[in-house]
């Protein structure tokens, strides 16, 4: 089973630079965004034999989700369920017979760490979403994280300790749901791999000079581990300011 998460950073202005193309080329049994930027009517996407399922953010052209399914699941939710968290559009589940199905864009702490707090509490409860999700049956978790988990993660760890994304208390939260019973299947698959990353900023030539972050993930419940065959970053492809990951499920 091949799954395919891609923050698009505006899918209208992806489909513009070769979203459908790609899209069409991999033929994923599962596609997700993340930063969709519109709401609901604002683009028609023709994509012959895939479910499509959307959470728009009641504010106009910010955060929202999307995943595309070849399958169709057996239920569809939005959100947390908690209010609070549940005005951006920031995730989608999708239950099928044997697995959960989630996409995240998980909020960003901004500019003098103006919304870690909020960060820190939407961390707290989305972990115990995922706890309780993985009790019924195994969960496969993608999406833009908005946190390089280690110093291999980045291009310029010691550059950015206290910045957004990078604080010791965005890097503890990912620690401890792996410590919970999730795999970043990129690092358990390539525990030593330097220099791969997802995201790059549109400033200071970060993507010609690879500087860059890894800050988009497929993370898998424990019991999913003997089914991880592969784990991609497709840095090559543009169309945002970050590329697609790719997750390859064996015998799934």
């Amino acid at each position: 089973m091949k799954l395919i998460s891609w923050n698009v950073n505006g899918i209208r202005a992806c489909v513009k630079k070769g979203f459908l193309d790609y899209f069409n080329e991999q033929d994923a049994d599962i596609f997700c965004i993340q930063e969709t930027k519109l709401q609901e009517g604002q683009i028609d996407l023709n994509l012959k034999g895939y479910y499509q399922y959307w959470n728009y953010a009641k504010k106009k052209g910010y955060s929202g989700t999307a995943i595309f399914s070849k399958k169709k699941p057996l239920s569809v939710s939005y959100g947390l369920n908690i209010e609070e968290h549940d005005q951006e559009g920031r995730i989608i589940t999708l239950e099928f017979e044997n697995f959960f199905m989630i996409t995240v864009y998980t909020p960003n702490s901004q500019t003098g760490l103006a919304r870690l707090d909020y960060r820190m509490k939407w961390e707290d409860d989305f972990k115990t979403y995922l706890k309780n999700l993985d009790i019924k049956k195994p969960v496969i978790l993608c999406g833009d994280l908005n946190v390089a988990h280690k110093e291999i993660d980045l291009k310029n760890p010691k550059n950015n300790i206290n910045n957004p994304g990078f604080t010791i208390f965005e890097r503890e939260k990912l620690t401890n749901l792996l410590d919970e019973g999730f795999i970043d299947s990129f690092r358990y698959l390539y525990p030593d791999k330097e220099f791969i990353y997802s995201w790059w900023s549109y400033r200071f030539n970060a993507r010609k000079n690879n500087a860059g972050w890894r800050i988009d993930y497929f993370l898998t419940s424990d019991k999913l581990q003997d089914k991880i065959e592969d784990a991609l970053i497709d840095t090559e492809i543009l169309g945002s300011d970050h590329c697609p990951v790719i997750l390859i499920l064996k015998n799934f």
